[in-house]
């Protein structure tokens, strides 16, 4: 499925083609909370990075979280890159070169109308925040760390390859 996407201000604009882009994962972790400013959650897909175009590139930054493992007396940077429109600041992609074939564009930012899901993943629940509610589905996943099943796992699972 070929997405559309730009930040709210459209200084950038991007396109991807996506086998996998039903928008299923609700990631509860504290970056995805606080860079991305929703209901508690962020919400990404996957695209191929070979297909990425961009327009704007000028107007992209690049946030590398802060990652503080239990235990560790100092926190470290993440290898992954959260790109972000440096005029509004609306988070567009994640790209992590532990998976260069992939980008993990935000559901938010896409323009393109994107399928429904007939079921969620809620991930990252160990560290959501109190006032966040969760709500679960019927068929619905629950983890309070990451799943097994990655977001291609998931597609085939239920047919949804595009």
């Amino acid at each position: 499925m070929h997405l559309e996407g730009s930040c709210h201000c459209g200084a950038v604009s991007f396109s991807l083609n996506s086998a996998h882009p039903y928008p299923y994962q609700r990631c509860y972790c504290s970056i995805c909370r606080k860079t991305q400013g929703g209901g508690g959650y962020a919400i990404n897909i996957a695209g191929d990075a070979n297909s990425l175009k961009v327009r704007g590139r000028k107007n992209i930054a690049i946030y590398h979280a802060l990652l503080k493992g239990e235990g560790e007396a100092r926190a470290h940077r993440s290898s992954a890159e959260r790109h972000f429109c440096s005029v509004c600041g609306s988070g567009l992609w994640l790209f992590s070169p532990e998976w260069p074939e992939l980008i993990h564009p935000f559901a938010s930012a896409i323009d393109t109308p994107l399928p429904v899901p007939p079921e969620h993943t809620h991930l990252l629940l160990g560290s959501k925040a109190s006032w966040v509610e969760v709500e679960v589905k019927t068929d619905d996943k629950q983890f309070d760390d990451y799943p097994e099943e990655s977001i291609a796992q998931w597609h085939e699972r239920l047919g949804l390859i595009r």
